[in-house]
């Protein structure tokens, strides 16, 4: 793992522990796997905004519609 021995891992984390202390270790892993868990959340959210628009795209591709959902995008020759 990174040409790091069993030793090398023990002493880094000695060094880790003198200098945040037992408490500051523990509160930072529970920031840690909050910070994680909101992460997935979010990754989460985003794939099923992401489903959603490709549903109602489809939707309107199906009903014989198949209209931009950007008014700017659309028509843009008549314009010239």
């Amino acid at each position: 793992m990174f040409g790091l021995g069993p030793m090398e891992l023990i002493i880094v984390l000695a060094i880790v522990l003198l200098i945040f202390g037992s408490k500051r270790i523990g509160s930072l892993g529970a920031d840690l796997g909050r910070a994680i868990k909101g992460f997935r959340r979010a990754v989460k959210t985003d794939k099923n905004d992401d489903n959603d628009e490709g549903d109602s795209r489809s939707e309107r591709i199906i009903d014989g519609e198949a209209k931009d959902a950007d008014p700017d995008t659309s028509n843009k020759s008549d314009k010239s």
